[in-house]
């Protein structure tokens, strides 16, 4: 790392989280956010980010939220965890089977797919799980529930859909009023680890909305309903019961129904809504700040 790089790293380092958070609001959703008096998506989340509910730390946890999930779900649900060691041995990797997925629980995009380990090497994983278990996730997002979470790797079987690709992450975005059921709006996002990742807005009807979140782009024809779609968003709502917001990522390989993860800050409330007054509109919805 060059001295500049290493320079702007401390300087980032050294500013506080509202600061940090407001200048990257800055740069990637265009304005400064108002805190004192928010009113979009984006600056609700960001407040969320500064100020965290407590249970935030073990539902966002990717390990310690499978009890929250196998409180609320049969156990078919979870995709099934083949282990999550202390620490990661030649042993431990030997006793993996030909194919899986390593992650690690702290934070997003600690995700190793394989689909044949005999392509890869201990050596290799071994490396790329050291750097995810040296990075502070809170750090890198100033998400502050990070924090209180303790790093793991773990190891989960690898869910293939009937082309045997990674199945589409089913993204459900749930605003809870008054204990009624959700306002529901699904986010999916299609080969994810291929070369042609695509992102596309649903509401609840399967009706394709003309707006983008994020960096993905609208896939040039709209996936079709999953048969389980209904199934899908009951188990959303399930999962997102005593919330306000929560995002509930779900897969559905198979007409089958497997948990992904809970999401109470995406994007670290700098996440680009296009075209703008989306990020009001599902403000609106956000009703807990």
């Amino acid at each position: 790392m060059s001295l500049i790089r290493r320079m702007k790293k401390l300087t980032k380092s050294a500013l506080p989280d509202l600061i940090f958070l407001s200048l990257l609001h800055r740069k990637y959703v265009g304005r400064f956010p108002n805190l004192l008096r928010p009113a979009t998506f984006n600056e609700k989340i960001l407040q969320r980010s500064l100020k965290p509910d407590p249970r935030y730390v073990s539902l966002t946890d990717k390990l310690a939220v499978r009890n929250y999930v196998s409180g609320k779900l049969p156990s078919k649900h979870l995709v099934p965890l083949i282990c999550a060691p202390v620490a990661f041995t030649q042993a431990i990797f030997d006793s993996l089977p030909g194919s899986f997925v390593m992650k690690a629980n702290h934070g997003s995009s600690f995700v190793e797919v394989v689909r044949d380990k005999s392509q890869t090497s201990f050596e290799k994983l071994r490396q790329l799980a050291g750097q995810w278990l040296q990075t502070d996730f809170y750090q890198v997002s100033r998400e502050r529930h990070y924090s209180g979470i303790k790093p793991q790797i773990f190891f989960e079987q690898l869910l293939l859909d009937t082309r045997g690709k990674v199945p589409a992450d089913y993204k459900v975005h749930c605003f809870r009023r008054n204990g009624e059921r959700p306002v529901m709006y699904i986010s999916v996002i299609s080969d994810r680890f291929g070369l042609s990742t695509r992102g596309d807005i649903f509401d609840a009807q399967w009706n394709r909305l003309d707006f983008v979140i994020g960096y993905y782009p609208r896939s040039e024809q709209p996936p079709p309903a999953p048969p389980n779609l209904a199934a899908i968003l009951d188990t959303a709502s399930t999962l997102s019961e005593g919330f306000d917001y929560v995002r509930v990522d779900l897969y559905a390989p198979s007409d089958e129904i497997y948990f992904g993860e809970l999401t109470f800050t995406p994007g670290a409330g700098v996440l680009p809504f296009v075209p703008d007054q989306i990020d009001y509109e599902w403000g609106r919805l956000l009703q807990g700040y």
